[in-house]
């Protein structure tokens, strides 16, 4: 990859709200790296510090461009800068020393104990910059049972509950389609350390923090809990339905399914009368939400009986202009050549070693109406350690200092 300078290439021009906070990814794979991507997305110079030769785990993972570039770690390390340094060896640490001393954020997503047998314990850590955020992301956290556990995104879906309550039915529990457990970690761990940065701004002090995959996944069961504790009732896969709104499901159509969310009792009957069955909308086993959910397996196939009768164009028609919420079920590539999503800036184009050109999703942010100047690259292994010294340490190489 090209020489890039954090102020333009890096997502931090004048607008950026991160500007100036300087951050060590020490992070691999996704959970850490998404976080760090959002850090960088919004204007930090996120440094990237990978073990030399190898770097980051998902180097090599597919697919993979023509020049070798992982598109995979490209997804989630644009505009960060890469470092490789050793942190077995006596000169990389002390190295890593004066850049944790310069630093206002680290993040690592190893399992608990590696960082202190490394010898960057949260207390030395502490010691080394008072003001430091630190964040550590892991699969169980720090204390607990299972910290030692190995944990990958599927195991902790299997153990937070969440796979249990997703798919068709109870015999066969389905992973959500992304690696939705490391995503929610890594948005967590990014809301914790601004947090903490705010914090810092009124006391002068910097922070630990110790997140777990497994907690930040069971944060987003939604109700699941409450409902098996109110009902005593174990919440169970429902398919496309919802436990306790209907209809708010997929139904059937002539040439493929659609989602229909009529969460209130007038947009029900604005659904009987859009579909040609407006007596079904004052029938008493469906006048009200409670008994549309407790009925409705009936009124799952009354309405996919009417709806297989045109296809979804048509019911897609009618149901929008009735004011119905609906929606087809899109296939990814029918979401990368959607205009609506071009015109929010969600389809970002990366540029690889050889210039090819791929597209990634965009950031979600914006701030007073302005999106953020996101990287078009994801750096190459160690290409930023001469600029990184430079910047940060005022070094010229990894062996002579300059003004120090």
């Amino acid at each position: 990859m090209s020489q890039s300078t954090p102020a333009e290439s890096l997502g931090c021009g004048a607008s950026a709200p991160l500007r100036g906070l300087r951050v060590l990814d020490l992070s691999r794979v996704l959970a850490g790296p998404f976080c760090t991507m959002i850090l960088a997305d919004l204007g930090a110079d996120v440094v990237k510090i990978e073990r030399p030769g190898s770097g980051d785990d998902s180097r090599h993972f597919g697919p993979f461009l023509p020049d070798g570039l992982s598109a995979y770690f490209a997804s989630v390390n644009r505009g960060k800068r890469s470092v490789t340094l050793d942190l077995a060896r006596d000169e990389d640490t002390q190295l890593f020393i004066r850049l944790v001393e310069r630093a206002d954020v680290l993040v690592e997503n190893f399992r608990p104990g590696t960082m202190d047998g490394f010898g960057f314990s949260p207390a030395r850590l502490k010691e080394l910059n008072p003001r430091l955020i630190s964040a550590s992301v892991s699969g169980f956290g720090r204390t607990g049972e299972h910290g030692q556990r190995a944990a990958y995104d599927i195991i902790i879906q299997a153990l937070s509950g969440l796979m249990s309550i997703t798919g068709a039915d109870p015999r066969h529990p389905v992973r959500v389609g992304t690696s939705i457990s490391d995503i929610l970690s890594g948005l967590f761990t990014a809301i914790g350390i601004l947090a903490a940065l705010r914090n810092r701004e009124a006391t002068g002090h910097g922070a630990d923090l110790d997140l777990a995959m497994l907690d930040c996944t069971v944060a987003a069961l939604e109700n699941a809990i409450s409902r098996f504790e109110v009902t005593g009732q174990v919440p169970q896969p429902l398919g496309t339905r919802h436990a306790s709104i209907t209809p708010f499901q997929a139904f059937e159509t002539a040439d493929r399914p659609i989602v229909i969310a009529a969460a209130n009792d007038g947009l029900w009957i604005k659904l009987c009368e859009a579909v040609g069955c407006a007596k079904l909308g004052h029938d008493p086993r469906f006048l009200t939400n409670p008994l549309r959910t407790a009925n409705v397996v009936i009124l799952e196939s009354l309405l996919n009986e009417r709806l297989r009768r045109q296809p979804a164009a048509h019911w897609l028609s009618r149901l929008q202009t009735a004011g119905v919420p609906v929606a087809p079920i899109c296939t990814i590539a029918e979401v990368a050549a959607d205009s609506h999503f071009a015109a929010r800036g969600m389809l970002h184009t990366m540029v690889g070693d050889a210039q090819t050109k791929f597209t990634t999703a965009g950031s979600p942010f914006r701030i007073d109406g302005v999106l953020p100047q996101l990287s078009s690259h994801a750096p190459g292994l160690g290409e930023h350690t001469e600029h990184v010294l430079r910047d940060w340490l005022g070094q010229s190489s990894l062996l002579s200092d300059e003004g120090q």
